[in-house]
């Protein structure tokens, strides 16, 4: 595993032959972070991945100068490997919850400016995902939502859609949750350029 960029950028970890986890591929992950960057400047911000697996995610946000990540996931394995290279690196600011995902949606109590999720893609309810993360109590105004999924899904149709990327295989649906009050002033700064 390769933290991309920041200011872990180059460093590298070996990923135990038993986690079964499936990764974002290095390209696909700094696609998308490229992307994360030009709509939201993430020093300072609180960031969620659901999902977390190997823990790359979490590691690029805290190496891009998030306050706090939050890494969400179930496998004990997955967990024991993101726990060793959060010691490694002697980063506190990621905080780590051994949960089912759709339970820690459903209690969830604190709101995320960032949130990536990546369901392995034969989960099933993974079709759920996206709607109940929307819907719950992580969102707030100008939440962004990144969700990873395989080309046979498309969740443009969904309230929030901002776009969609794919690299090779590998697809991101992106979200920003913006209250009524800012679409309006958003409606009233266009007819003004008019």
């Amino acid at each position: 595993m390769r933290i991309i960029r920041g200011k872990y950028g180059r460093r590298r970890f070996d990923v135990p032959h038993n986690i079964t986890a499936r990764p974002t591929t290095d390209f696909a992950r700094e696609n998308i972070f490229n992307v994360i960057e030009n709509l939201v400047d993430l020093e300072g911000k609180t960031a969620l991945d659901l999902f977390a697996g190997t823990g790359a995610v979490s590691y690029e946000f805290l190496s891009r100068e998030c306050a706090s990540v939050t890494a969400v996931e179930k496998s004990s394995t997955q967990l024991a490997f993101i726990h060793k290279v959060k010691g490694l690196l002697k980063d506190e600011n990621l905080k780590i919850i051994r949960a089912d995902v759709f339970k820690f949606i459903a209690t969830a109590s604190s709101s995320y400016d960032i949130i990536f999720a990546d369901p392995p893609y034969d989960l099933p309810r993974f079709g759920e995902i996206p709607e109940l993360i929307l819907n719950s109590r992580l969102v707030k105004d100008g939440t962004l939502v990144i969700i990873e999924h395989s080309a046979k899904y498309d969740f443009s149709s969904l309230p929030h859609f901002l776009e969609h990327r794919a690299y090779g295989s590998v697809n991101f649906s992106i979200f920003r949750i913006e209250s009524p009050e800012h679409d309006e002033a958003a409606d009233q700064e266009e007819e003004q350029r008019v």
